[in-house]
């Protein structure tokens, strides 16, 4: 499909699949290089990165690693509403431990310095960022981001887990708002 339309707006595709997918293996690759040896907790962020993770979690082949899963909110409509609301929290001890954040984009980057200090303040020993998508352009605080999948502009998308007001999740490409 080159063109979908999800309740009022139209959304037009901006990164194929097939893209998606090489820039997860290349995030892979450095990830397996730079995480071995270490005992690793993956943390994904839900419901965004749910494609994203499972995608990953193919391709980075690590003895010592497990899987956790975090839900944060902190949009509405097309919109940020600028206040992360932490819906479903960890269980795991972090404690000593490496983490890798699983974020499927980073803007504003208000949510990802939040996830950040929650965990270092649960005693993790060391905190990573793994983000598929990141906006440089819509960037307002300073944090660190250790892999990055793909850069982009600063507009709305949908699809390979991004929503809009809960739809357009399950498409396999990324499209992006058309501007009326």
């Amino acid at each position: 499909m080159k063109r979908v339309k999800l309740w009022d707006k139209e959304f037009e595709i901006s990164l194929p699949n097939a893209d998606i997918q090489t820039a997860i293996k290349q995030m892979a690759v450095k990830m397996k290089k730079d995480l071995e040896g270490k005992e690793v907790l993956f943390i994904c962020v839900l419901n965004g990165a749910f494609m994203f993770a499972s995608e990953l979690m193919k391709e980075v082949e690590l003895n010592d690693a497990e899987i956790s899963f975090l839900k944060l909110a902190s949009y509405s409509g097309i919109n940020t509403t600028g206040e992360i609301k932490e819906l479903i929290g960890l269980n795991e001890v972090i404690t000593g431990r490496t983490v890798v954040i699983i974020e499927d984009i980073v803007d504003t980057g208000h949510t990802i310095k939040e996830v950040i200090k929650q965990l270092i303040g649960k005693g993790a020993k060391e905190v990573k960022v793994a983000t598929l998508l990141f906006k440089p352009d819509a960037l307002k605080v300073d944090i660190k981001l250790d892999y990055v999948g793909l850069e982009i502009p600063n507009d709305f998308i949908v699809g390979f887990g991004l929503d809009y007001d809960r739809r357009g999740r399950n498409f396999k490409d990324i499209y992006t708002l058309v501007k009326e």
